[in-house]
């Protein structure tokens, strides 16, 4: 169809050409000089003529061989015999200055025609063009429609653009196949070498969308196509509107750093800064706060903060998640955008794919954002959902809720009967996690909580030949935090070599250092053999007092009334350490004084351990206490201690009557 299109414009073409030059070369009759002299003839009558000569003659107008006269048709006139020259002059002047208006509009007519059918013509060669594009299923199918019947710049930065559409959509293995076969094809090379050369004349929008293809197909970043469609993008990046700056700097964000990339991000930082108070689409401020990234001045983040607050009423749930996910990429916590966004992405909670609420989990992580109620309701809907999951899976969200410190109860004990149940989907990495997140978290199963860890135990016994001293030491740092001691796991981390690796070099020494003191303190408070014993002696106990212990220290006083009605900053055995304790009668309704022989002495004195401790104490929106703390609370009723745990910040905001009462 496009080739009898082609022909047909090319023959209109050779036609309009061979009329012009017939025109100019063709002879024209002059007139007598009987005639009447008021027929002068102007230059336009004068080309009239000329066109009517040149239409007559392709209209098979030609003179008799014979020497008859010519013949002219007029809707006026007659038929002319030869006999009356003088007459038949006059009535071809006639004619001629008659029909030579007409004549010419004809002609321009016809010109019209002649651009309308090629306009025409190239409209129907591009919607051809463009169909036969949508169905090209595979990059090797668009390069060959680009060697085949590409012609403009808009066809080759859609073809380049296209190929990029259809690795997106493959899997990875598909993709890294057919990228091969890319660079390997020969149209591929004579497609990029068209986009250099049509680089300064592309629009702004083929502009971005081909070096944005072009990056993303994997070109190198040092080739000359890449870096002239940089300097291209440079020198018209006051032409780009918000959708092509989005796209740009969407592009930059993923190449290495170089003088045009740097140039180009700097440029671009002051146009949006420029352009931010004009831009109302939600979709483009997201994009640029992610394509920014953390690199962004802290003056344009606010700026960019301002903008979105500006839309944030309008902001829906597709845009809601992506822009708590722009937020993350600029490393900006903006609480009013933070909250606005969870709310509505806890509307529609069933709408969010697995892997875009966990994305959603680890960025509140690295913004220190800590939303109980968009926690809940995100492990409430996996819950509801779990059997559709798999393991590994609701292993990867409990990972998540764990580094957020936040507890979900229901969704670790469907995963502690699936663990008891059958144990061999755990590999090491998976263990570990598992190991990390039930001991930080504090959570016992509420039936066969033995035989849980029991089970984990012996997956822990199975990777022993081939696990590092380090992952040991964390795993059995893991059951001991929960009161589990693997004895045979202790066997193998105490061995003398073990244990010198674990406690030489410099990175981390510390950290490892605490874990094997917790790990021996275990060994000795929660081994069956231990005994309470009737006295435990202080190392040592300071009158000093922090700054923020004050306010309890004049509460007690006043309650009191004797600064040898209690202890502070007392210190333990095993480096434990009490903010203060109190003595009281085995009724607990007298208070007895520290300092006297007689209460040393008596074992049935009850002795009071108080904790002030921070909020990250306790598992997120509860008083449920962390892995640690819940060590050291254990430890203490086993040293005979009862303990009171008291959130520190609750208390300093009590007012003096509240404490009182």
């Amino acid at each position: 169809m496009c080739k009898p299109l082609a022909q047909m414009n090319n023959k209109m073409g050779y036609l309009l050409s061979a009329v012009r030059y017939l025109c100019r070369r063709s002879p024209v009759p002059r007139p007598l000089a009987a005639t009447n002299r008021s027929a002068v003839w102007s230059g336009r009558h004068w080309d009239c003529l000329q066109n009517v000569n040149c239409r007559k003659l392709f209209l098979n107008t030609f003179p008799s061989p014979r020497g008859s006269p010519l013949r002219f048709l007029s809707q006026k006139a007659d038929v002319f015999s030869a006999g009356d020259e003088v007459q038949q002059e006059k009535s071809r002047e006639a004619v001629v200055s008659r029909q030579a208006p007409q004549s010419s509009l004809e002609l321009e007519k016809l010109e019209g025609d002649v651009q309308n059918f090629r306009a025409k013509t190239v409209l129907d060669q591009n919607e051809q063009f463009f169909n036969r594009l949508d169905q090209c299923a595979c990059p090797s199918d668009v390069l060959d429609l680009a060697s085949e019947s590409a012609v403009s710049s808009k066809q080759f930065t859609n073809c380049i653009t296209t190929i990029w559409k259809l690795l997106r959509n493959m899997s990875e293995d598909q993709r890294r196949y057919e990228k091969q076969l890319i660079f390997e094809n020969p149209a591929f090379v004579r497609l990029c070498q068209q986009l250099l050369r049509d680089s300064r004349r592309m629009t702004r929008g083929d502009l971005v969308f081909s070096l944005h293809a072009v990056v993303n197909l994997g070109v190198p970043q040092n080739t000359l196509l890449v870096q002239t469609l940089l300097r291209v993008c440079q020198e018209k990046l006051n032409q780009l509107d918000s959708r092509c700056m989005s796209v740009l700097a969407t592009t930059l964000a993923g190449m290495d750093e170089d003088k045009n990339v740097s140039a180009l991000q700097a440029g671009l930082q002051l146009l949006v800064e420029q352009r931010l108070p004009s831009i109302r689409d939600i979709f483009i401020l997201q994009n640029l706060m992610k394509c920014m990234g953390k690199n962004t001045p802290v003056f344009l983040k606010k700026k960019l903060e301002v903008a979105v607050l500006r839309e944030i009423d309008h902001v829906t749930y597709p845009n809601a998640h992506r822009v708590f996910l722009g937020l993350v990429a600029m490393n900006y916590r903006s609480i009013p955008i933070l909250n606005a966004c969870s709310k509505k992405i806890q509307e529609n909670i069933q709408d969010v794919p697995f892997w875009r609420l966990l994305l959603i989990l680890e960025g509140c992580h690295s913004l220190q954002y800590h939303n109980a109620k968009l926690f809940s309701a995100v492990a409430d809907y996996v819950n509801s959902v779990v059997y559709l999951l798999d393991k590994r899976q609701i292993i990867q969200f409990l990972s998540a809720f764990e580094t957020l410190g936040f507890q979900p109860s229901e969704l670790m004990g469907v995963l502690a009967e699936k663990i008891t149940e059958d144990s061999e989907f755990l590999d090491l990495k998976s263990l570990l996690i598992v190991l990390r997140a039930y001991s930080r978290l504090n959570y016992i199963p509420r039936d066969q909580h033995h035989l849980f860890y029991e089970t984990l135990h012996s997956c822990l016994n199975k990777y022993l030949p081939q696990i590092s001293n380090t992952e040991l030491l964390k795993a059995v740092y893991s059951l001991c935090i929960v009161g589990y001691l693997p004895h045979r796991a202790l066997d193998q981390l105490l061995k003398k070599d073990n244990f010198e690796e674990l406690v030489s070099g410099d990175l981390y020494k510390e950290r490892r250092e605490m874990m094997l003191h917790c790990v021996r303190t275990c060994m000795e408070l929660d081994s069956p053999s231990f005994v309470k014993p009737a006295f435990v002696p202080t190392e040592n106990f300071s009158s000093l007092v922090s700054v923020h212990l004050r306010k309890v220290r004049e509460a007690l006083l006043e309650l009191l009334g004797d600064e040898n009605m209690f202890r502070q900053n007392v210190q333990l055995p095993h480096e434990y350490h009490i903010d203060f304790e109190i003595w009281m009668d085995s009724d607990r309704k007298k208070v007895l004084s520290i300092n006297s022989t007689d209460s040393q002495a008596d074992t049935s004195v009850q002795r009071l351990a108080f904790l002030f401790v921070p909020p990250s104490a306790f598992c997120l929106g509860t008083t449920h206490p962390q892995g640690k703390l819940a060590m050291k609370k254990r430890h203490l009723n086993k040293l005979g201690y009862h303990v009171i745990l008291v959130l520190n910040k609750k208390f300093q905001e009590l007012t003096n009557e509240d404490v009182f009462n």
